[in-house]
């Protein structure tokens, strides 16, 4: 009982010296980091689509991988870390927020080799993602598939 009163005792005295969250500022950041994120992935897209005469249909590909390949580059230079800490939730943009996690975690391990080090704990984030990927699409399948024999 007493650990438990000096502990809420702590959580109010420790209230007036926390800085407070500017929640809108946050939010606008992120809005238009993330925004910003999404316009160049469009302009990507017109760029795949104007020179290298890719379809609608298929201009995602090279989009997303090119998306990648930046978010690792700037990751791999610490560019990507200061965006993250400006923007917050912004940066965390699907593709580049995953690469990002990705190579963050590769290099942090990095000093325990290529194999147990960045390759391990590389794909422990990844290989999660991928499973719950795939159970999601596999029971969206399933729904969808009910569906379209109850049509």
């Amino acid at each position: 009982m007493a650990k438990k009163k000096l502990k809420d005792d702590y959580k109010n005295n420790i209230k007036a010296y926390q800085p407070k969250p500017n929640y809108i500022m946050n939010c606008v950041k992120a809005f238009v980091v993330g925004g910003l994120i999404c316009i160049l992935g469009e302009v990507l897209m017109k760029f795949y689509m104007h020179y290298f005469d890719f379809t609608e249909k298929n201009v995602g590909n090279p989009t997303v991988a090119t998306l990648i390949l930046l978010s690792a580059l700037l990751t791999g230079l610490g560019i990507y870390d200061k965006i993250g800490q400006f923007a917050g939730a912004g940066s965390a943009v699907p593709v580049t927020g995953f690469a990002n996690s990705m190579v963050s975690a590769a290099i942090e391990h990095r000093s325990e080799g290529i194999v147990l080090g960045v390759a391990t704990n590389m794909f422990k984030l990844a290989g999660s993602v991928i499973v719950f990927g795939v159970v999601a699409a596999y029971v969206v399948g399933l729904i969808r598939y009910t569906f379209k024999l109850l049509m």
